[in-house]
């Protein structure tokens, strides 16, 4: 089976983890710090940003394409896909300000949950309907 919803978030998200990882840069070399935050708090903020997006989304999409592969609808994945972006813009949004507006970063990693934990029970389900 080709998998053809997965990989349009894995692209969606993959431009994002850029502009996050272009960020990054842009600070460390603003503040001169090669190697960690220096104490530098926006950078701190971007660098958490940016490696909470690696801490997830890799695993999203991980289950969210196995769930593709055992024949999850399109509309299911369309909507993980889309709380998953969601999720990770908002959370990008409140995490990056200070100071922070708290709600962006909730509502982020209550998506992110979210569809870590759908996508995780979709593949039970899915994997135990062909026992």
């Amino acid at each position: 089976m080709v998998l053809v919803v997965t990989p349009l978030y894995a692209g969606l998200l993959g431009f994002l983890f850029t502009v996050l990882s272009l960020r990054v840069i842009r600070a460390r070399r603003r503040s001169g710090v090669p190697l960690g935050d220096g104490g530098d708090a926006a950078l701190l903020r971007r660098r958490r940003v940016q490696a909470n997006f690696a801490e997830y989304v890799p695993f999203c999409l991980l289950l969210m394409a196995l769930a593709e592969q055992q024949g999850l609808t399109t509309w299911a994945l369309h909507s993980l896909g889309l709380a998953l972006l969601a999720g990770r813009l908002a959370h990008a949004a409140g995490v990056s300000r200070d100071p922070e507006p708290y709600q962006f970063r909730v509502a982020g990693m209550t998506l992110t949950f979210s569809v870590l934990f759908a996508a995780a029970v979709a593949n039970l389900l899915l994997v135990t309907s062909v026992w």
